[in-house]
């Protein structure tokens, strides 16, 4: 069982940046794969950005290209996402999540946090 917690959500205006961070508990002895994934109101969760186990791999949507960065201390089980440059249409529900090999796939991850909302006001 792997225990995922988020923070650094809030709001911001546009044009705006955050930092995301999500801490990893339980079964961290595992290489894990973590991901960023959000889900708007009245929208499907879609992917934002994955990184592997060593962050010797990021993938990112195309929306958010350019724009977020994800990284890694894997010795500290952390996992980050800054988000530069916000739009209105990057608000959502954050959610951190966890998976063995897992890529830009949601059905890749196994493990969820609760989320955290970012508001990006015009």
């Amino acid at each position: 069982q792997v225990h995922l917690a988020e923070s650094g959500g809030g709001s911001v205006q546009a044009g705006g940046s955050l930092r995301l961070s999500c801490a990893a508990s339980g079964r961290t002895n595992n290489n894990w794969s973590m991901g960023w994934l959000r889900q708007g109101a009245g929208k499907e969760r879609e992917f934002v950005a994955g990184i592997s186990w060593n962050g010797g791999s990021t993938y990112y949507a195309d929306s958010v290209k350019g724009r977020f960065t994800i990284s890694r201390d894997k010795f500290d089980h952390t996992v980050w996402l800054q988000m530069d440059s916000l739009k209105p249409e990057d608000t959502a529900i954050y959610y951190c999540a966890a998976g063995i090999l897992a890529g830009n796939r949601q059905s890749e991850y196994d493990y969820w946090g609760q989320g955290t909302q970012v508001t990006v006001s015009s």
